[in-house]
């Protein structure tokens, strides 16, 4: 559609963008001529904004007020008249910086990514972590208490993922250390899916000296499948609260934080950064599941060495973002965890 607008349209529609995404408020046509040079007089603005309105890319909140931009407008101004800004060479060096700060496991460099990206941005930051298949370097039972059993995994990139289990009261603690290094002793330089086959055809077999309690624990041990699925880190979500306007508002908000608990979430907002190459912004109704939060998202997928995408990165904000500016945040962010993963 912005090919349709002339010239004189384009321009009092990214002049009342820019003024919105700088105060949030309506712009009248006083304002725009005042920026435009005097160019044009504020009847003739009036006029303009008169037509963008009809056509669906402007509304007026009140009678006599100034103009917004639509969710409309906000695409056409993002998808065609958009000039993207770049990074300081200060953004760079941060995001940079704290990403690769040295010593961290993969889940603790995203999630440092995710609140740098969150700080510099004034957004709710949100990175899908990749599948951690790799081969395990560490295995252990520690007793957390009656009935209660901690299962620690670490992989050989240094992922760590702990998870407890339910046991029977009072079991020994020889049980948990036969356990321990059973697991580990066929596990150790391999994945849990590599070493699960053979592990319970042993014990079905009954070619092991496990005892049915150790031989147990061992299964649940086996059956902790958590380490190899997505996971869902954010950051910065009270920076959405500071938008917000009201009850109705909030109630939105809480809504979208709800959202973005749930597995269903994390399948969809991977496929979303996945449709296409490079960043991809959803504003408003257009992702589905912002339909009722009036936020926008701006996600790109991040890829291994392989130039495999394996997982995603972006921010969620209002709709009034500043997209020249975050975009390229986002797309370096994704690029450094790339060159990471490598």
């Amino acid at each position: 559609m912005s090919t349709d607008l002339n010239k004189r349209a384009r321009d009092v529609l990214r002049l009342i963008v820019d003024a919105y995404v700088e105060t949030g408020e309506p712009v009248g046509s006083r304002a725009i001529s005042r920026k435009l040079g005097m160019t044009l007089s504020p009847a003739t603005i009036r006029n303009v904004m008169a037509d963008l309105e009809e056509i669906g890319l402007l509304h007026a909140p009140h009678v006599s007020a100034g103009r917004l931009p639509t969710e409309a407008g906000l695409r056409l101004f993002v998808h065609g008249l958009l000039q993207v800004g770049n990074l300081t060479d200060s953004e760079r060096e941060t995001i940079s910086g704290r990403a690769s700060a040295a010593g961290r496991s993969l889940p603790e460099m995203l999630g440092e990514a995710t609140s740098v990206l969150s700080g510099l941005s004034g957004c709710t930051g949100l990175v899908i972590a990749p599948k951690t298949d790799r081969p395990l370097k560490h295995l252990e039972f520690v007793n957390l208490g009656p009935g209660r059993t901690l299962i620690v995994m670490v992989t050989e990139d240094g992922v760590v993922e702990n998870r407890v289990i339910e046991t029977p009261l009072g079991i020994p603690a020889a049980s948990l250390v036969m356990a321990s290094n059973y697991l580990a002793s066929r596990l150790i330089g391999r994945t849990i899916d590599e070493g699960r086959a053979t592990i319970l055809a042993e014990i079905e077999s009954a070619r092991t000296q496990l005892d049915t309690l150790t031989a147990d624990l061992v299964e649940a041990g086996l059956a902790i499948r958590s380490i190899g699925t997505d996971q869902l880190i954010v950051r910065g979500q009270s920076n959405l609260l500071e938008d917000v306007g009201g009850r109705a508002d909030v109630i939105r908000i809480r809504a979208l934080f709800e959202a973005l608990e749930t597995k269903d979430t994390m399948l969809k907002l991977l496929e979303a950064a996945n449709k296409a190459e490079g960043v991809q912004i959803f504003i408003g109704s257009e992702n589905e599941l912002f339909a009722h939060a009036g936020c926008s998202m701006i996600i790109t997928p991040y890829m291994n060495s392989r130039e495999q995408v394996v997982g995603a990165i972006g921010v969620i904000g209002p709709t009034r973002l500043n997209y020249a500016r975050i975009i390229p945040m986002v797309d370096y962010t994704a690029k450094v965890i790339g060159r990471l993963l490598g």
